[in-house]
């Protein structure tokens, strides 16, 4: 049965959010919350749009229908590296890649398992949260007013050493890198195989 919209398009987010966890994880589909969610659930500011979740590659048709199954609207956009839930026009993304690379099954088994909104289910480790969010960066999208918030907030959860590794090759990212040490977000020494070396 459909919910009614509310006045905050937020909380029919997180109403979906936890009916495609359960629904993901009833058809035991490995997956793991992503995004800006996942950033939340660690301290970061609640993002202003939808949610996002990962399935590993080999598992995208699975997910499709057991959340089809479930009773969710499943929309096939035209990208094809992801399906929508749609409801109260919202939406939750699941996606299978991510940074134009098929998932693997290791990102989504390095999730921790954590409380969001009642639900436990797993969610991406800060450090993938930052190295996925950053390998995302490109020339038309480079927000770092919207990276900002996030790398402060996960900033003593992450493995700076291994993100500045993973992300050597985006130079936008490496850029980030460098901004976050020159404002004091994270000492430059954690940073510098990417700032110095990249």
């Amino acid at each position: 049965m459909p919910s009614s919209p509310t006045t905050d398009p937020r909380e029919n987010v997180r109403d979906l959010l936890k009916r495609t966890a359960v629904a993901l994880k009833e058809g035991g589909v490995p997956f793991a919350l992503c995004g800006g969610y996942a950033a939340w659930v660690r301290g970061a500011p609640e993002p202003d749009h939808d949610a996002d979740f990962l399935v590993p590659a080999g598992e995208a048709e699975r997910a499709a229908k057991v959340l089809a199954d479930a009773g969710l609207q499943v929309v096939d956009p035209a990208e094809d590296w992801l399906l929508k839930i749609e409801r109260d026009d919202v939406f939750v993304d699941v996606l299978w890649r991510t940074c134009g690379h098929p998932v693997e099954t290791d990102l989504i088994e390095r999730a921790e398992t954590m409380p969001v909104l009642s639900v436990h289910m797993p969610v991406l480790t800060a450090t993938d949260i930052m190295t996925t969010k950053l390998m995302a960066l490109e020339e038309h999208y480079c927000d770092f007013g919207r990276m900002l918030p996030v790398a402060r907030a996960l900033r003593e959860q992450v493995d700076w050493p291994l993100v500045a590794r993973d992300v050597a090759g985006n130079d936008f990212a490496v850029v980030f890198l460098v901004l976050l040490a020159r404002l004091g977000v994270v000492q430059e020494r954690l940073v510098r195989s990417s700032v110095v070396d990249g």
